[in-house]
């Protein structure tokens, strides 16, 4: 055997005492260090500690949250035809599945700080880890071009969401997602397995040639960009219709209840316009504060030299999977009914039933209008009461 070849065996089985023997990680460090192997990055135990609680969190919240979203959609007609809601509910399955089988095996590595799940799922984990998060960021872009297309292009929307076109453009976002991870998990372009420096299952170099950062680029910007254009053009035609809406009670005579129905479906409809603005606020957050410092430490930091900040970025990261539901289905009237609906085992349906006889809501009229450059909505014919919120 070659006196080098031998000289590392050693080493490495001397590394691997060490460390069982409760030298740790700084014993390995020190030892790698002094045989001339690539030094284990060190993760502080208080940083690995919060990675753990954090995952089981997040295993309990992500489960129950996308759970109960998925059911309560499912089993409501009326929101189940709206292309939005099939959208939203393969955002759920996406994070459900993320926090049911990625988060479990995050947690055990964090909390024995190394992998002791085997070789075949640590190739395994990062082609459903990676894919996952981009099977839910397409879902997202998807969600929100199909706002924008619903404000500025209505005639075009029922053509572009038959059931048919619908369902390949879920299929897309899954088959696209998981596709990118394919040339690594094949060993086409770098390679899937233990990277022993951080004890991770991730992306590693095959060749010295790996698509990591690629992916992370690609995977994150485009998607990025897609929402902010998609919303700004959401904004901006908002905007163009508060004008004309203006313009409109403006230059329109007539007797003082008219002019009192005209002034509080103004009202209304700049109440909404706050609602629109704060929601599109809140995605963006959520998007940029879940994705972005990821990206950016695992760009700016690839050799690890501040682990602390890679744990918590990749805590933020997770959470996405937690915020999701939150975001796009809390917030709408139609689906907290559908909440109170499941969780109270159909007892709120009667008192319900009145305010959802309409699966348009006030919103909805208002986008609808706002695609033809005016902006009217039903309390502009009803002021005897208001919309329902």
């Amino acid at each position: 055997m070659d006196s080098s070849v031998a000289s590392a065996l050693v080493s490495n089985v001397e590394a691997a005492a060490l460390n069982s023997s409760g030298m740790g990680l700084e014993g390995v460090e020190l030892l790698a260090a002094t045989t001339g192997a690539a030094p284990v990055i060190h993760y502080p135990r208080a940083a690995t500690i919060f990675a753990a609680i954090a995952a089981i969190l997040f295993i309990i919240v992500g489960i129950a949250g996308n759970l109960v979203t998925i059911l309560a959609l499912s089993r409501n007609l009326k929101l189940r035809v709206h292309a939005t809601t099939t959208f939203v509910i393969s955002l759920c399955i996406s994070d459900l599945l993320f926090c049911s089988i990625n988060m479990p095996l995050i947690a055990s590595r964090y909390i024995h700080e190394e992998w002791i799940l085997g070789e075949f799922l640590c190739s395994i984990f990062p082609f459903f880890f990676y894919g996952n998060v981009a099977a839910s960021l397409m879902n997202m872009v998807a969600i929100t071009v199909n706002r924008y297309v619903l404000i500025a292009n209505y005639g075009l929307y029922d053509k572009i969401y038959r059931r048919p076109y619908l369902y390949a453009q879920v299929a897309f976002a899954w088959l696209f997602s998981f596709g990118m991870m394919l040339p690594p998990l094949l060993g086409i372009w770098g390679q899937l397995g233990l990277d022993p420096e951080s004890f991770s299952c991730t992306i590693l170099k095959k060749n010295g040639k790996s698509p990591k950062k690629f992916l992370f680029l690609f995977g994150l910007i485009v998607p990025m960009v897609a929402i902010i254009c998609c919303y700004s053009a959401i904004y901006f035609k908002v905007r163009a219709s508060r004008r004309n809406l203006a313009v409109h009670t403006s230059g329109t005579s007539g007797t003082p209840a008219k002019s009192s129905t005209q002034s509080y479906g103004a009202q209304v409809a700049r109440k909404e316009d706050m609602r629109l603005t704060r929601m599109m606020a809140t995605i963006f957050l959520c998007f940029m504060i879940s994705f972005l410092p990821l990206m950016i430490v695992n760009v700016a930091d690839d050799d690890v030299t501040i682990p602390s900040i890679h744990v918590l970025a990749s805590v933020l990261a997770w959470a996405s999977a937690v915020v999701n539901p939150f975001v796009y289905a809390v917030t709408n009237r139609q689906y907290r009914s559908a909440y109170k609906k499941l969780l109270s085992c159909g007892k709120h349906d009667r008192s319900h039933h009145s305010k959802s006889q309409s699966s348009r809501t006030f919103i909805t009229d208002f986008r609808y209008h706002a695609s033809t450059g005016e902006v009217t909505s039903p309390v502009l014919n009803n002021p005897s009461g208001p919309p329902n919120a």
